[in-house]
Parts: structure tokens; C-alpha cells; sequence
């Protein structure tokens, strides 16, 4: 248990039966009454992010997320497999469990799959991911606008749009955050 005062981005507890992160937090001392915390969370399991204001007297019971690495092999249709590269286990996911992630997802690359006693919630990936560019439209000539950008299919089949230089076969580095273009690579 802890004390709602104590909340930070990251933090995870359970609510109400779901299991919650912390995404963006404020507190809020209003001029009368008394003083409140006003949160957007994640619920691990669906996903779905809500906004939910917190008095200062709740307590709540945090969650003990394990984390466990391991390393996307290959995927088979809706099917995807990671390996425990200490303990060489694998474990199969479907492309329910990973979401949107799975456009990110490339051989060799290194995640975490999190646990709640036991119970997969999902996949964390890194950051940024490099990707390789397998189709885009050659740059124009004249084409100058500020920041025109293209539509680039990359290796896992996502598309991102990137600026008019980026040619095929180019790696670059994606935000998995927004799915937006950060840099070549």
C-alpha cells in the first residue's frame, strides 16, 4: 500500500480489480476545499488510458510488475515467438496480446514481457527501433514545401511517413511511442 501523495509517472497499482500505470500526474491545491490529485492512467490489461482524480487520504495497493527480457525469434500468421535468452524458454503471443506493437516487432530485437503474478499483461518495447525501408515513392524534383514528408512501408509492413530524402532501403530509426520518424540510422 501507499499513499496516493506518493504517486509517480511509471508507478503501477491495482483499482478496482485492473492493474493501472501511471502515465501523467498533477496535483491540485485549489483555492477552497481540499487539495486533490488528478492522474492519467493505463490499465495493463486492455490498454485503454483514462483520466481519474484522486483525494489526498487514499491509499493504494501497489502492483509488483515483473519483468522478464527476451527476444523476438519470428512470427507464424497471428503467432508471435520470444525467447528467454538466459534460459532459452520460449513463449508464443498472439497478435491480441502484443497490439499495436507488433509493428515494431523485427528479428533480433530485444523486449520486456510483463507479469502480474503470473498473469502476461504485455510487451514493453524499446524506445526507438531501427527499421529498414522496403518501398517509398522517389523524392520529387521541386517538391521544396517546408517539412514535406512520404509515405514509407518498412520491414514489418507499417507505414510511417518520412521526410523526401529517406530512400528505399535505408534504415531508420521509429518512435515507438508515436509511431513517428526520429532519424536515419
Amino acid at each position: 500500500m501507499f499513499n496516493v501523495n506518493d504517486i509517480k509517472n511509471g508507478i503501477t497499482f491495482v483499482l478496482d480489480g485492473q492493474i493501472y500505470q501511471v502515465i501523467e500526474f498533477l496535483h491540485v491545491k485549489p483555492g477552497k476545499g481540499p487539495a486533490f490529485i488528478r492522474t492519467k492512467i493505463k490499465n495493463l490489461r486492455t490498454g485503454a488510458t483514462i483520466e481519474k482524480t484522486f483525494n489526498t487520504n487514499i491509499k493504494l495497493e501497489k502492483a509488483m510488475i515483473e519483468k522478464q527480457n527476451m527476444q523476438f525469434l519470428y512470427a507464424s500468421g497471428d503467432t508471435y515467438t520470444f525467447m528467454n535468452m538466459e534460459t532459452y524458454e520460449q513463449m508464443e503471443l498472439t497478435k491480441d496480446q502484443i497490439g499495436d506493437d507488433v509493428n515494431y516487432l523485427k528479428d533480433g530485437l530485444d523486449v520486456d514481457l510483463t507479469f502480474y503474478k503470473g498473469e502476461l499483461l504485455g510487451i514493453s518495447l524499446p524506445e526507438k527501433v531501427s527499421l529498414k525501408v522496403t518501398s517509398t515513392e522517389p523524392a520529387v524534383k521541386g517538391n521544396t514545401t517546408n517539412n514535406a514528408m512520404k509515405d514509407a512501408t518498412l520491414e514489418t509492413g507499417f507505414v510511417v511517413k518520412v521526410p523526401l530524402f529517406i530512400e528505399q532501403d535505408e534504415e531508420i530509426i521509429v518512435s515507438t511511442k508515436d509511431g513517428k520518424y526520429v532519424s536515419r540510422a
